[in-house]
C-alpha cells in the first residue's frame, strides 16, 4: 500500500508502480493513473478520484484511523545507514511564524494542486519532512523507545527499509516538552506541502469559523535530527552551449574556472565543496573557480550558487534556473551515469555533477531568512507515503 512520494514520479512511472495493485497509495497521491492518459492534472476529476479512492481506502480498512491521537517514531534505513524521526502534527501557527522555517521558495501552480488536493480530500495525505539540531536527550529517549519490537516493519522495492513504532503514552510527554523547547524545526522537503497546509486552513476559516482543536490547524511531519540526515547533490544537465562549439565553450569556461581533465578515479564525483565536474563531448573535466569565494556569504558561497553566477547565467544565458526550459535537473539518487546518459543522448549538450549541500549551509540560510537557489537540495531517502494520513 506504502507507495514513492507524489512528487518523485511522473504519471507514466505511477502507472507503471501502481498497475494491477488497487491498494497502492498512488491511486490517492497520484489519482489521475486512474484515468485516461491525457487528462490535466489539474482537472477536478482527477482531485475527485483522489478523494474517491482515499474513502475507499478506509471503507475497505486498507488505512484504519487511530482511536486517539499518538505521537510514533519512524526509521528509515537504507544502504546499512538508519535515520529516527517524530511522526506528530505540527501547528500550521508554527509554520505561518516562521518557528517552522523555509529554505525554498514555492511555486504558485505547485500551491494551487497540493491545495485544492488537500481541500477536496480533507487530509493531508503526505508529511512533510522537518529538521532540527539534535539533541542528546531525545536522541536517547529515541533509542529507548525503538528498542521494544515494532508495529510496522517492511522493506519497500527500493531497499529502503521503514520501521514504526508507536509512542507509549508514558514517553509523550517528554517528547511534547522536548521539542517545545526546541526554538525552530527546518523544512527540509515539503515545502508546498506545508505552504498548502496554511492555505488549506485559510480557506476553511473564509467558509466559516474554524475551532482551535480543528485538524486542519495541524500538518502531519517527520521530524529527522539533523546529524543523522544525508543531502545528496543536485545536478544540472544543459541542452546547448548557446551557439558555441565545445571547443570555444570550454575556452570560455576556462577565462572563470581553473579547467582541469578529471582525475581517472571518480572523475564525475566532485573532489569537495568548491569544485564542479563538467561533462562535455565525452570528457569528464573538474572546474575550479579562479576568483574567490565569498564564504561570508551563505548563499553565494553555495557551489550552485557559483555555478549559476560565473558559468550558467554569464555564458550559457541561463538567467532563471526556475523558468528556463534549457536546463534540467537531475536528484543523486540517480546517480552522475544519468548525466553521462543523457547527455550522450543528444538531448542535452553538456553536464554539471555537484558536491552536496551541507545542512549546516541550509539552516544557515533559513536562519538568516533568504533562500536556497532552485534545486540544491535533494534527501534520500524519501518519506514513504501512505504510512502517515491526517484527515480534517
Amino acid at each position: 500500500m506504502a507507495s514513492v512520494p507524489y512528487d518523485v514520479v511522473d504519471t507514466k512511472e505511477a502507472r507503471e508502480l501502481a498497475a494491477g495493485n488497487l491498494a497502492s497509495f498512488l491511486h490517492v497521491c497520484r489519482p489521475e493513473i486512474d484515468l485516461p492518459e491525457g487528462v490535466s492534472l489539474y482537472s477536478d476529476t482527477v482531485y475527485a478520484r483522489g478523494r474517491e479512492n482515499l474513502d475507499r481506502f478506509e471503507a475497505d480498512g486498507i488505512l484504519r484511523p487511530d482511536p486517539v491521537p499518538r505521537l510514533l517514531l519512524y526509521r528509515q534505513t537504507w544502504l546499512g545507514v538508519s535515520q529516527d524521526g517524530l511522526v506528530a502534527a505540527c501547528a500550521v501557527d508554527d509554520y505561518d511564524a516562521d518557528i517552522i522555517k523555509k529554505h525554498e521558495k514555492t511555486r504558485k501552480d505547485k500551491e494551487d494542486d497540493r491545495t485544492k488536493h488537500l481541500l477536496v480530500q480533507s487530509a493531508h495525505a503526505e508529511p512533510v519532512f522537518l529538521t532540527y539540531r539534535a539533541t542528546d536527550a531525545i536522541d536517547a529517549r529515541v533509542a529507548r523507545v525503538t528498542s521494544a519490537p515494532p508495529g510496522i516493519d517492511f522493506e519497500a522495492v527500493d531497499g529502503v527499509r521503514h520501521t514504526v513504532w508507536v509512542v507509549p503514552e508514558a514517553d509523550e510527554k517528554f517528547f511534547v516538552e522536548a521539542f517545545a523547547a526546541i526554538p525552530v524545526l527546518y523544512v527540509a522537503d515539503g515545502h508546498h506541502r506545508s505552504a498548502s497546509a496554511s492555505r488549506a486552513r485559510a480557506a476553511l476559516r473564509e467558509k466559516g469559523p474554524v475551532g482551535p482543536d480543528h485538524p486542519v490547524q495541524w500538518f502531519p511531519t517527520a521530524i529527522f535530527p539533523d546529524r543523522e540526515l544525508r543531502i545528496l547533490p543536485y545536478n544540472r544537465l544543459v541542452k546547448d552551449l548557446a551557439g558555441r562549439t565545445p571547443e570555444a565553450f570550454l575556452e570560455e569556461v576556462g577565462k572563470a574556472f581553473l579547467v582541469t581533465a578529471a582525475p581517472a578515479e571518480r572523475p564525475a564525483e566532485p573532489g569537495g565543496k568548491g569544485e564542479v565536474r563538467m561533462f562535455l563531448a565525452g570528457r569528464w573535466y573538474a572546474l575550479t573557480p579562479k576568483e574567490p569565494v565569498p564564504t561570508a556569504d551563505p548563499i553565494r558561497s553555495l557551489d550552485v550558487s557559483i555555478l549559476q553566477e560565473r558559468l550558467l547565467d554569464p555564458i550559457l544565458g541561463i538567467r532563471d534556473p526556475r523558468t528556463d526550459k534549457r536546463i534540467d535537473f537531475v536528484g543523486g539518487i540517480r546517480g552522475t551515469g544519468e548525466l553521462e546518459k543523457r547527455v550522450g543522448s543528444g538531448a542535452f549538450a553538456v553536464a554539471f555533477s555537484m558536491h552536496p549541500t551541507t545542512i549546516a549551509e541550509l539552516m544557515a540560510i533559513a536562519d538568516a531568512g533568504e533562500t536556497m537557489p532552485p534545486k540544491s537540495t535533494w534527501f534520500e531517502p524519501k518519506l514513504r507515503s501512505g504510512l502517515f494520513v491526517h484527515r480534517f
